[in-house]
C-alpha cells in the first residue's frame, strides 16, 4: 500500500527548524550552568505568571505553530504560524489597553486529489482590550472589540470580508493556577465575499505552574459558525518552559490537540508548537 507523503515548503521547514533550535538552545543554557529563567528569580516568578495572563502588561511576541492533519479526501495537512505581538498601552493608573494582532501565514495542502496547495497570508484578527489595572472581586477581566481585516493573499485563504465585534476576558490566578476563558463574536459589515461572516468563539483555559516555571495547560477552541450551523472544536494540551538565552527571557511551549468536532472534512488531530519572545523592560 502507498504511503502518502507531506512535501514541506520553505517556510514550514524553517519554523519548524526555529522551534527546535530554541527547545535546544533553552536545554542547553540549563545544562551547561548558565543562566537560565527557572533560576528562583522573582522576576522569572512574575514573568510565569503574566505569560498565563492575556491582559497582563508585558509586550510579548508569540509565534504560534499549527499543524493539522486527516483532511479531507487526500487526507491533507494544514500549516499556519500564527505571528500575535502583544503591545499593553497604559492610559492611566487604573486602565490599560492590551491589543494583540493575530497575522496567520498558512500553507495548505489540498484536500481534494490532484489540486494546488496554497500559501500566503490568512485573514488578519485583533483584539483591543480595556482592562482595569485592579481586580474586581478576585477577577482580572477585560472587553472591548474584536476586528477581521480581509488581509488573505488567496481567496482559498480568507473570507474577503470586514468584521467586527465584542470581545470578553475573565480570569482568577492564584498560587501557581490559571484559569480563566475568552470570548468573541465577529460579524461582517463590508468587503467582497459571497459568503456572511458570523462566528462565535469561545476559550475556556486553565494551567498549573511548577516551581521549575514549567506549566501544564489545558484549553478547548471552540468557534460556531452560524451561517453554516456548524460547531469547530479543538482540545488542546500544552506543556511550556521559561528560558533566558543571551539574555532574552522566552517560553517554549509544545502539545497536541483533537478535535472533537469539526465540519465534514476537517482535521482528526494536530500539532502546536509555540515560541514567546518577552519584552518586559518595554511594557509601559
Amino acid at each position: 500500500m502507498k504511503q502518502h507523503m507531506h512535501r514541506l515548503p520553505l517556510p514550514h521547514l524553517l519554523a519548524a527548524a526555529a522551534s527546535t533550535m530554541m527547545f535546544i538552545a533553552g536545554v542547553r543554557a540549563q545544562t551547561s550552568g548558565a543562566s537560565p529563567a527557572a533560576d528562583q528569580e522573582p522576576a522569572s516568578a512574575e514573568l510565569v505568571k503574566k505569560l498565563q495572563n492575556p491582559l497582563a502588561n508585558l509586550i510579548s511576541l508569540p509565534v504560534q505553530n499549527d499543524w493539522d492533519f486527516n483532511i479531507g479526501p487526500a487526507k491533507a495537512m494544514h500549516y499556519n504560524a500564527n505571528v500575535q505581538p502583544v503591545i499593553p498601552i497604559s492610559l492611566s493608573e487604573d486602565w490599560l489597553l492590551i491589543t494583540r494582532t493575530i497575522v496567520p501565514v498558512v500553507y495548505r495542502e489540498s484536500p481534494l486529489p490532484g489540486s494546488k496547495n496554497k500559501t500566503g497570508v490568512g485573514d488578519i484578527l485583533q483584539s483591543l482590550f480595556l482592562s482595569p489595572t485592579n481586580q474586581v472581586s478576585g477577577w482580572i477581566v477585560g472587553a472591548g472589540a474584536a476586528l477581521l481585516y480581509p488581509g488573505a493573499s488567496d481567496a482559498v485563504l480568507g473570507m474577503k470580508k470586514w468584521g467586527a465585534g465584542p470581545t470578553v476576558v475573565a480570569l482568577r490566578q492564584g498560587k501557581g493556577f490559571t484559569f480563566g476563558a475568552l470570548v468573541n463574536r465577529v460579524w461582517s459589515y463590508a468587503g467582497w465575499g459571497n459568503t456572511p461572516v458570523d462566528a462565535s468563539y469561545l476559550q475556556p483555559f486553565g494551567s498549573v505552574t511548577l516551581k521549575s516555571y514549567t506549566t501544564f495547560g489545558f484549553d478547548t477552541e471552540s468557534t460556531y459558525d452560524r451561517e453554516h450551523r456548524q460547531w469547530t472544536v479543538a482540545l488542546n494540551t500544552m506543556v511550556s518552559q521559561l528560558f533566558k538565552i543571551g539574555g532574552q527571557p522566552l517560553q517554549f511551549s509544545v502539545g497536541a490537540r483533537y478535535y472533537a468536532d469539526k465540519p465534514v472534512g476537517g482535521p482528526n488531530w494536530g500539532i502546536r508548537s509555540n515560541i514567546t519572545l518577552l519584552f518586559p523592560e518595554g511594557a509601559r
